[in-house]
């Protein structure tokens, strides 16, 4: 069955419907003109892929003239649709926004498909059977795999077949287990703690510093390494936030006495608060490490302040370069743990030779599940730093906080740890909780919060278990799943083990409705984000639960055409979340359902690198916290430093604080933008007293280049090819060129790319080197080291720009976007794969499994169904958001601040204003609010 002709038909459906009423005669046009020309099919090799560029007939279709103006740029053709944008992209006539946002999603779904199709390359062992198939299925069909079996040394071996087949049940199935295993209980070692990291990108073109192969050497030219372009220089002289007054700031340590006329300087996003930059630290926490009990390896490096490009030459730096720049030669740091450093066999496909792996894998120490196991554990020792409550072993331990004078206090805090804890002497003081490395005020916070969250839970079974103690829970014992398990027979444990289902499903949510909708802050996005959990068509359709039965029967087929695009785009009818689950005939009894409707699309799910480079977001954390009071809410009290709230000082100032002042000023205050020259001065400075180095400090912003570099992520351009998007072929690319010519805008991204070019360099160009396979240029010709100039020519070293570098440079992005479009197409692909391939977010988000209880409170972001009074960005009859509804149960004082707030990731005191309006007013009743005055904060 060819899928592309189909997708290409309801893309024109799509888009003629909405063309039947246009009587403007230009875009309409445009839209004959794509009917006569089709959509394109989808790319069946890596280097004809989308790239997110259409037509020009479907670009004036979708967006009129500012669409086909935007199509001779490198970045992607859909923000400049109708309606992708705030007011002013929205067409007077309505069926041309609905055009230009059915049009944005076709194109985000033709991305996801293709990286379905061309960036899975797993670690394990598992790539030649991807590559080569297995007996008669296609590889990217294949469903279990040797290498995701239990070893013989883990504990639960036997219990899961031994050295015969394999499968999970009983006892290892109900719940999420510790380590991550039995997720999918036909491959049960998956996605558990210790399994290497994955890769997005092709073996070969990784560890580009290595110069592995010919294609490698002619892009980077032997101009790059561990330490060269040197990391420090690039952190002070591309990250370093300007100061207007340096003595205000105090390098980010603020006056003494948290005084309220401190100030650190920094370029702010008006749509984001400082919940969401911690927020993402609290998600990242449960995701994947590469650390071992909060350490690298045992032995120290060097980490920069040595050379820079003079005139194009790397030369040394001098004492006073040293000064003027602010680096530290004696700064030095642990390498990262390696996994396997082995040369990878290699295997012949198609007359090519490919590795078996990348020439270095990782381990991920964490579980690679959304099982929230930063607040229950991801193994042995993790799960002994958290506390249950001895007067009800189903509730996490919560403590009194003297100095907290809110009423919701009586909810208590978490307890700190205790001498006989397992943990880093480091960590001392901290609170008890699983995760308890790079601990901070935002984490004290989320995790308080989410604890109170799992004791609401228990607390409601409970109070329905005294009511009704006769009642059906909805859990069944998978050993015994005939017997009826009423709501007097649940556990304690039992009962813990199903609100860390509730808890994690819970935050699952939060960050797919509701911090990626806010961080990506656009129509398309609202409507693609909540179509990954609950459908385009809506949960109520009976066409969105027809779909769903067609999406789990494909989703078995051993056609990789069917099984990976077919299913992809399908799955966006009825959504993702709950695939499976909705069966008629579904019986726990029966391992096809429990385990039915997961898809790993032919490779092993976990976290690739790439996936970690993308959440390098250091430039969200302000130096300083405005910090609150909640009952005089406008009044900026203290300028808290943030250097000052890591570690114990995080319980500290938690417990004298409260809960709830912390909550108001994390919720008020905007967070960083994602740009260049906008790091927090503190991280740049970070005082780290274990260090065995000179300076006992560390350049934060400069290890996260050592760290790419370590772990073999490929260099910002191709990065991109490698992603399916355009390559760029001159830092002059990065200016935005919708700024008007001698704007101050772009005088300042002039002046960065200026200093691009100072730190990266220059060279000559030689164009018979071919520098990709991954992509072509727009003749069809391979891509090579001259870039489309002319050869002999001086051209920007851009292939060696660091990742990291090149998406913050990114000054042209999509409407409402936090992130850079480089960083966003990683997560395309990873977002929906980590909720395609979890069983308890599939087929398993059952009440067998959630009880009853346990799935409305999932459903509904709590044991009722809460909606807002008023719309927002043309949407009526919303759900309070999931986060909001938290907040309110554990936090209650704030029901006044959170009365109009929509989504709680958006700087609580800010007007929402007019279908995504990024303008930075007051709301009503915070006219007075400090953060608006015309000073400088």
């Amino acid at each position: 069955m060819r899928i592309a002709p189909t997708l290409c038909t309801a893309a024109l459906a799509l888009n003629l419907a909405a063309c039947k009423d246009d009587r403007l005669p230009g875009s309409l046009g445009g839209c004959v003109a794509e009917i006569s020309t089709g959509v394109r099919p989808f790319a069946t090799s890596r280097d004809q892929r989308f790239l997110g560029k259409v037509q020009e007939a479907t670009a004036r279709c979708r967006g009129g003239d500012a669409a086909v103006h935007g199509r001779d740029v490198p970045w992607v053709d859909w923000s400049n649709y109708y309606g992708a944008g705030d007011v002013t992209s929205k067409s007077w006539w309505p069926s041309r926004n609905l055009r230009g946002i059915n049009g944005a999603l076709i194109d985000l779904e033709f991305e996801r498909v293709e990286l379905i199709r061309f960036n899975l390359f797993d670690n394990m062992g598992t790539y030649p059977q991807y590559i080569a198939g297995r007996d008669s299925t296609e590889g990217p069909a294949i469903k279990t795999w040797p290498a995701m079996r239990l070893p013989p040394g883990n504990p639960e071996f036997e219990n899961v077949g031994g050295a015969g087949e394999q499968l999970c049940t009983g006892e290892l199935i109900r719940n999420r287990t510790v380590s991550g295993i039995c997720n999918d209980i036909r491959n049960p070692l998956m996605g558990s703690a210790g399994t290497y990291f994955a890769r997005n990108a092709e073996f070969e073109s990784t560890f580009p510093d290595l110069a592995l192969n010919s294609i490698t050497q002619n892009r980077h030219g032997g101009r790059i390494s561990l330490l060269t372009p040197d990391p420090q220089v690039i952190s002070r002289k591309l990250f370093t936030r300007p100061q207007s007054d340096s003595a205000s700031c105090g390098q980010g340590s603020g006056k003494p006495g948290y005084a309220r006329d401190a100030n650190c300087d920094y370029a702010k996003a008006p749509f984001f608060n400082v919940l969401a930059a911690y927020w993402i630290q609290f998600m990242t926490h449960d995701w994947f490490s590469h650390l071992e009990n909060g350490h690298n390896a045992a032995d120290y490096m060097k980490i920069g302040c040595a050379s820079q490009k003079v005139r194009g030459v790397e030369t040394a730096l001098t004492p006073a370069d040293v000064a003027r720049l602010g680096c530290r030669p004696d700064d030095a740091m642990e390498r990262a743990y390696v996994g396997d450093s082995s040369k990878p066999t290699v295997f012949t496909q198609n007359g090519r030779e490919l590795m078996s792996r990348a020439p270095k894998a990782f381990k991920n120490t964490n579980t690679a599940w959304w099982d929230a196991s930063q607040v229950y554990g991801y193994d042995v020792e993790s799960r002994q730093r958290v506390k249950r409550d001895p007067a009800d072993l189903a509730r996490l331990l919560m403590v009194a906080a003297p100095s907290d004078a809110s009423a919701s206090k009586v909810q208590g805090y978490l307890p700190a740890l205790l001498p006989g804890d397992p943990m880093n002497p480091a960590w001392a003081g901290q609170e008890a909780t699983a995760f308890a490395d790079n601990w901070s005020i935002g984490m004290s916070f989320y995790h308080n919060v989410f604890a109170r969250e799992h004791n609401q839970f228990v607390d409601e079974f409970r109070r329905r278990a005294r009511a009704s103690p006769d009642d059906d829970s909805g859990l069944r014992n998978p050993a015994n799943p005939a017997r009826v398990i009423r709501n007097r027979d649940v556990s304690p444990d039992e009962l813990f083990e199903v609100a860390r289902l509730v808890i994690a499903a819970e935050i699952a949510k939060i960050h797919t409705i509701e911090w990626t909708t806010q961080l990506l802050y656009d129509e398309p996005l609202y409507r693609g984000m909540n179509a990954n959990w609950n459908g385009l068509l809506g949960n109520a359709s009976g066409l969105s639960a027809a779909l769903a039965h067609v999406v789990s029967k494909i989703g078995q087929s051993g056609d990789a055409n069917r099984a990976n695009t077919w299913y992809s785009i399908l799955a966006s009818g009825p959504g993702i979340f709950g695939t499976g689950s909705h069966k008629p005939s579904w019986s726990l009894a029966n391992p096809n359902d429990v385990n039915g409707g997961v898809n790993h699309f032919g490779s092993p799910f976990n976290f690739p690198e790439e996936f970690i480079t993308v959440y390098r977001l250091h430039p969200l954390l302000p130096d300083l916290i405005e910090f609150r009071d909640y009952r005089k809410p406008n009044s900026i009290t203290n300028m808290i430093p943030v250097v000052e709230t890591f570690r114990a000082k995080a319980t500290d100032e938690m417990h004298n604080r409260g809960l709830t002042d912390w909550a108001l000023s994390m919720g008020r205050q905007r967070l960083g933008a994602l740009a260049l020259q906008n790091h927090p001065q503190f991280l740049q400075n970070l005082p780290m007293g274990r260090l065995t180095s000179a300076t006992k400090k560390l350049d934060v912003p400069a290890l996260d280049l050592i760290r790419d570099r370590e772990r073999g992520v490929p260099r910002f351009n191709e990065f991109r090819r490698q992603y399916g998007l355009r390559q760029l072929t001159t830092f002059d690319d990065f200016i935005d060129r919708r700024l008007p010519a001698g704007s101050d805008g772009r005088k300042q991204q002039e002046q960065i790319v200026a200093t691009m070019r100072e730190v990266y360099g220059t060279h000559v160009c030689d164009s018979t080197k071919v520098i990709t396979t991954a992509q072509r240029d727009s003749a069809g010709n391979q891509i090579n080291d001259c870039l489309g100039h002319r050869n002999g020519s001086t051209v920007d070293n851009i292939e060696d720009l660091d990742t990291v570098v090149g998406w913050l440079a990114e000054s042209t992005r999509p409407h409402g976007y936090a992130i850079s479009e480089t960083q966003f197409v990683v997560f395309i692909l990873n977002a929906s794969r980590r909720l395609f391939s979890d069983r308890f977010f599939t087929s398993s988000f059952r009440a067998e499994f959630y009880t009853t209880l346990g799935v409305d409170w999932v459903s509904n972001n709590g044991p009722t169904v809460m909606v807002e009074s008023t719309p927002s960005n043309g949407h009526s009859n919303e759900p309070v958001s999931p986060l909001k509804r938290v907040l309110m149960r554990t936090v209650p004082e704030l029901g006044a601040e959170l009365a109009t707030v929509r989504n709680a990731f958006d700087p609580w005191a800010r007007d929402r204003g007019e279908y995504y309006s990024l303008d930075w007013k007051p709301r009503k009743g915070a006219e007075s609010d400090d953060a608006f005055k015309q000073i400088k904060r």
